[in-house]
Order: structure tokens, then sequence, then C-alpha cells
């Protein structure tokens, strides 16, 4: 409601300004019927205004001249100067509780009667008004959409000149200074970018404001009793999307309204509620707008569609017949297809939703429906914005290059990490102490890339859960100016729409929702889900107990450990064995771990580490790999003696010996606390706006180490890390005494033998080097 009062407040002042002249020659000139005209608009105006914001004074004032005038434009009303002196005493008062309701003044309002009074045949003189109250500093300035537009495309083009700076300075030595200035710009482009987007923004409650009154209207001539909700109201879009986007919003209410939702009786009859559900949500997912229309109804009747289709010849009855329910019900958006007998005011003339998709893929969004027959019909709309500038992730699969927006992305994971397979297909990868699905983007766009081992996991959020993507590479992070792309792109689901990196070569930009949708991927239910919220037949299948994981160890023997208990999963090779202290240890992320091993390890040879803990204590277990996820039953046939084996599982009804990990635990020494209160300090010799604070800071942090940016600290650091040019621009050496540096490339392979730099997105690495150099500082101190 603010941004309506301020909207309110700025048309109000701008048509006082312009109606000045009119009334002083008004003044001059009573039966002048165009400036009576244009005063009457401004008070009727005024009036409806008042009314939906809720300014009582201001209506009461309004409507009063608005009657006035009424009868002086109808003739029952002589303008006399009398009248004209009440009519602009009443307009001065509406500009005085403007600018007092602008500026938060207060004005008396003991004469506000005399004033209305005034406007009666015969009513007193209008004593003199108090002088205005003064303009607060805060002014609203309305402009044209077409000098926004033009204001957004020059922001464009100087974000791609940045760009195109940055990528011409990487070339070479950078000079300290050049650098400095260059992250200045950077941040002041960025803040202009922030203002000039904020002012084409409007919030969707504009687009939602007429539903209510065309709900109510609908379901009366319908004779129909419909609920509304309305949610999302505060999310903000291109305004240009909320004109785009009014015509199909209320074809599908009417829609809605008309073929979904039932009469009373059949809703009694089908054991539902008498008033019909109708639900409006906005959400803004990464850089697109999600808008959904969903009823109760009775959904969309397939067989009623084929028959139409069949019926008008335009298509084959066998060939309808043999689609599956989710293609069935696209027919709806036939061109031409009427379910109607005949013609209504509401629906009928064959004018439908292949509007609606026409309209929406015309912006470069697309429709999804999912039709629940005699329960409801959800329709998702998605949307991008219209001209947009994001911070984006480029990625490379092959020869291709993609971009993804910054924001859906949680986390970078270089290296190959241990899969499982499950049973519906799904392919898991562990990172860091989630299981997570995995998505290999060259296999889902068919590119016939070579391999590129090991391969990059992008972890990002899509609306049901996390995933990670895996690409070949990760090359640059950079804000990219976005826009739609062509229809037949856009309809693929997959991309958000194109960008234009500082390369000068067009890309894509993908849309992890979509590709979530097109890969199939299945989310893991969350943690709070209880087997017992699972159909029967898939508790039966895996058990009723906890989870476990499936592995096949060194022996060769499947064995089955709690998930609870396995932390994560990595790879290793045997080199990382070794016997300290009369015990098997394994290095691993630059620490020494207890391991547990039931056969040796081939030399030269690779093996899955299950680290497990209990919150205190780790051990590394030794495998050959992870299989499958399954869940326990509650029945184990436990072990005669107390060891390494609990007891025996029947899974898939063969006998799988179960670990126990508490027992693996116990023999460790006890757990004592390391690392200082707070943790090391690292600092990032890096602008903020670059890929270094963007993802290794959240990455350092989450490992318990305090994270500075800049060139400097008060606090001297345990260890600096900065990119391989920033290192060759300072000329930085390790001197006796001085932090340790980490050197960071920007691609994956070494420049050489005596490369000692490690590629930045690889996190293990990382946290490797950064552990070993914080553990030397600590040593040194």
């Amino acid at each position: 409601m603010d941004d309506l009062l301020r909207e309110f407040i700025a048309e109000t002042r701008e048509t006082l300004e312009a109606l000045s002249g009119e009334i002083v020659a008004w003044e001059a000139s009573p039966g002048d019927r165009a400036r009576l005209d244009a005063i009457f608009r401004f008070v009727h105006t005024v009036k409806g205004s008042c009314g939906f914001l809720g300014l009582p004074r201001l209506l009461r004032l309004s409507h009063a001249a608005e009657d006035v005038l009424a009868d002086v434009r109808a003739g029952t009303r002589a303008p006399d100067r009398a009248l004209v002196n009440a009519v602009l005493a009443v307009v001065d008062r509406i500009g005085a509780l403007v600018e007092a309701l602008d500026g938060g003044a207060a004005v008396p309002e003991d004469d506000e009667a005399a004033l209305i009074a005034a406007l009666g045949p015969g009513g007193p003189d209008v004593a003199p008004l108090p002088a205005a109250v003064p303009r607060t500093g805060a002014r609203s300035v309305r402009l044209g959409v077409g000098l926004l537009d033009r204001m957004m495309a020059g922001m464009s083009d100087m974000v791609l000149a940045r760009n195109e700076l940055a990528r011409l300075l990487r070339r070479g030595s950078v000079d300290p200074g050049v650098e400095a200035a260059l992250a200045r710009l950077s941040l002041s482009i960025a803040e202009m970018r922030d203002a000039v987007t904020r002012t084409r923004m409007q919030k969707i409650e504009t687009l939602f404001a007429a539903v209510p009154r065309l709900v109510r209207d609908t379901a009366a001539e319908l004779g129909k009793t419909v609920s509304l909700k309305l949610e999302g109201s505060d999310i903000e879009i291109d305004r240009d999307m909320v004109e785009v986007m009014r015509d199909p919003l209320v074809h599908m209410v009417r829609n809605a309204i008309d073929h979904g939702i039932e009469s009373a009786a059949e809703r009694h009859g089908a054991g539902k509620p008498e008033a019909g559900q109708l639900t409006i949500a906005a959400r803004q997912a990464g850089n697109q707008i999600v808008l959904e229309v969903i009823d109760d109804g009775r959904g969309i009747d397939v067989d009623r569609l084929i028959e139409k289709l069949a019926a008008s010849g335009s298509r084959r009855e066998a060939e309808l017949r043999a689609l599956d329910p989710a293609a069935g019900a696209e027919l709806i958006f036939e061109p031409g297809l009427s379910v109607r007998d005949a013609a209504t005011p509401i629906s009928g003339r064959g004018v439908g939703m292949d509007v609606v998709r026409s309209a929406v893929e015309q912006i470069g969004g697309r429709i999804e429906l999912e039709n629940r027959p005699g329960e409801g019909l959800r329709i998702q709309i998605q949307a991008p914005l219209m001209l947009s500038i994001i911070p984006a992730v480029l990625v490379a699969v092959g020869e291709q290059r993609f971009a993804l927006p910054r924001q859906v992305v949680e986390e970078i994971v270089a290296g190959p990490r241990a899969r499982i397979r499950e049973e519906d297909g799904t392919e898991l990868v562990e990172v860091r102490t989630r299981r997570i699905p995995v998505v290999d983007l060259a296999t889902l766009l068919e590119l016939a890339a070579p391999r590129t081992e090991p391969q990059t996991l992008i972890v990002v959020n899509a609306p049901n859960g996390c995933f990670a993507l895996a690409v070949d590479a990760v090359l640059d992070h950079q804000e990219l100016v976005v826009k739609p792309a062509s229809p037949p792109v856009m309809a693929t689901g997959i991309y958000a729409g194109t960008t234009l990196p500082d390369s000068g070569k067009p890309m894509l930009l993908l849309d992890c929702a979509g590709i979530a949708s097109a890969a199939g991927v299945r989310f893991p239910p969350p943690p709070s889900e209880s087997l017992e919220d699972k159909p029967p037949e898939e508790a039966a299948a895996n058990g009723d107990g906890p989870p476990g994981l499936v592995f096949v160890d060194l022996d060769g023997a499947r064995r089955v450990v709690p998930l609870a208990a396995v932390d994560r999963i990595q790879l290793a090779r045997s080199e990382a064995v070794h016997v300290a202290d009369g015990r098997l240890r394994l290095l691993l992320d630059g620490k020494w771990l207890a391991a547990e091993a039931v056969a040796p390890v081939d030399d030269g040879a690779e093996m899955t580490v299950l680290r497990l803990s209990n919150g205190r204590q780790e051990l590394a277990y030794a495998a050959r790999h992870a299989t499958d996820l399954v869940y326990l039953p509650e029945v184990v046939e436990a072990a005669g003696t107390a060891g390494r084996i609990a007891g025996t599982v029947v899974l898939d009804k063969q006998r799988i010996e179960l670990i126990d990990v508490d027992w693996l635990l116990a023999q460790l020494e006890p757990a004592t606390p390391s690392g200082l209160a707070g943790g090391p300090l690292c600092l990032l010799a890096a602008p903020a706006y670059g890929p270094l604070a963007a993802f290794i800071g959240p990455l350092l942090e989450q490992h318990g180490y305090r994270v500075a940016l800049g060139r400097a600290s008060w606090e001297p650091p345990a260890v600096v890390l900065m990119t391989e040019a920033a290192a060759r621009a300072t000329l930085v050496s390790e001197r006796p005494g001085s932090p340790p540096v980490i050197r960071l490339r920007n691609l994956p392979d070494p420049a050489g033998p005596g490369d000692t730099s490690i590629y930045r997105y690889d996190s293990d690495a990382l946290l490797a080097a950064v552990a070993s150099c914080t553990r030397t500082a600590g040593a040194l101190q």
C-alpha cells in the first residue's frame, strides 16, 4: 500500500501543477466547458483513489466538489464567482493535504466543513485559506517507459564494456592501480545497475489488483461461489511484464471458474466444499517469474477434448487415444478448440488457451499443466525478466559454452566423486555431507563432448531441492546482460535466455529448474519425512528401519553401514595409506585420519573411502565402491561377540553384514579439540565482486576459517590467497616471516611441471593447501 500511496501523491501533485493554469482560466471564464471537464476529471480521480486508499478527508472534499461540478455540467447550477471560489478553495485544500501526506505534517480540519458548505447554493463566502504546506525534500518523478528502456540499454552497454576491459587486462601483467580502478568502476556500475533496474520494477500486486473483482463478477454471472487466494503480491517484476501478463491471467481465471470449478450441486455430490478454491501465486525463481493459477475443480476432461478434436477432423481419434495423460492435457492448447457446444458471454468461441500459450512464448516463457482429473488443475507460467543484468558463472561442456545464474550456484566441486545409482536409475553423488542427484549436462544436451576428467560438479538450487550439474570446466564469473531467446529455444524448458559475455560470442543461460525437469531428477525426501509417509510397496521393498549404504568391501563382500554415520564419500589412491604409531592412517584433505581396511590395498589402485563420524571422532573406512541406498530392516541378527560387525540383516533375500560404527569409533583415542578460537584468518587478496569472494570465501568459512577481503588486514593472516595474475602484478615473494601465499589459477590444468598453483574451483585441493599452510603457520608461532 505504501507504493500505491506514493504513486497517488505523485500523480495528484503532477495533475495539480498541470491544472494550475486551467483553474485560473476557468475563474476568468466560468462558462468554458473544456476547463470545467478537466477539473471535474481531476476531482473524480481523486475521489476514486481516496476510497481505495482509505483517505476519508480527501474523499469528503473531492466527493463534494464532484457533486457540484456534476450539477454545473448538467446545467442545473450556474458557475458564479462564489461557486468558483469554493471549488478553488477545495482544490487548494486537496493539494495541501497531499503535501501533508508526503511530509507527515498535520493540517487542521476545522474549516473543512465550511469549505464543503460553501459549495452549496447560497453557501457562505470562503474564508482565506492558510498557507500551503511546504513540499518536503523527497520528490517523485514520473518517467516514460521509453526513457527507462534507453537507460537500461545504456547500463547493459556499460556492463559489456566493463567485461571487455577486464578481459583485455587479464591478457598481460596488470598494474595494481589499474586493477583497483577497475574494482571501483565495477562497484559503481553495479550500484547504478541496481538503481536503474529498480526504476523498471513494479510489484505484481498491480497485476493482481483487478483479479478479486474479476472473480466476483464471473462467479456471480455463472451462479457459482469461488474463494480467491492471492500469494506473492510483493514480488517485483518488470513493468512491461505486468502488461504482457494481464490478458493471459484474465483468460486463465475466467477459464478456471467457467470450465474448472463445478456448480454447488456438483461439488456437493463429489464431496467437495460448496465454494470452489482458486489460488493465484507468484514467486521469483532465479531470473524467472513463476506464476501459478490453481483451482480445485474437475480438471481437464481429456476424453471430451479428444471427442471435439476428432469431430472437427483436425486430428485422428486413434492417434489422440494413444497419447499419455500429460500429452492429452496439452490438447487444451490446440488452436480453435472449445468444449462448449454453444457460445456464452464467458466462453465457447474457440479462442482459448492457445492464445495464452502464444502470449507467453512471445516473451520467451513457457507454460506447463498439472492435471488431476476430479481434483483440479495447476497452470504454471515461467517467464524470464524482459531485460536483466545478473552475475553468472560460465561453464564449458566440450566445445560449447553456457552461463548459469550465480544466485542458484551453491558450491563448485572439482574432481571425481563416488556415485551411487539407485534402482530407479537416479544417480546420486556425495558432496560434503550430502547425497544429491547428479545430471551430466553433456548427456542431457546430447553433445558429443570429449570427456575431460576429472569432471567439475556445480551444486545448484532448484525449486524442489538441489542437484549437482556435471560440466567439463568452470571458466569465469561475470555480470551478463540477459534477454529472452527465440520461442523455439525457450520452449525446450532448459534455457532461461541468451546472453553476451565479454568474448563477444552469444551463449545460452541455463535454467536449473528446467534441467531438473528434463532430466527427470527425483529429489531425495526431506529428512523430516518418515518411512510411514512412503507407499507400502516401497517400504516393504526397502525395509522399515533407518536408511543404510550398501558397499563392496576390499575383500569383495557386500556390507552395509547406517547412512547417518557416513559423513562423506571420497576417492583416494593407495599412496595415501600409511602405517603410523602401529595404526593404519589415511591422508585426506590435508590431514591424517585413523583408517580401517579389511584387506590390503593394491599398489596404485583407487579406492572409495567412507568417512564415518559420530560428531566427535572420525574414521576413514576403505572400500572398493558404494553400490546402493536402502532402508534397513528392524530385525538384526546380532553377532556373537563385539567387533567390527554388529550382526547381519536380510536385504533382497540375502544376508549382509552390518558394520558396527560405534565399536569402530570406540577403538580410537579420545578426540581432542584443535585449532584456535574462531579459526585461522585467511586473507583473500581480491576485490569483493570477484569469484574469490563469491565462492572461496563462503567455502573457507563453512570449514571454520575466518575470511578477510581486500589487500590488507589489521590482523596478520595465517595464509594469503590470490590469483596468479594478481601475484604477478604485485611481484609476490614469500619472505621469511611472511604468511604463505596460495596462488589460484583459472584453468584446470597446471601450466607446467613447476606450476604449484591450484585450480580455483578445486575445493578439495584448496582446502588441503589451506589446512597445510595454517598448520605450518601455527607451528612457526
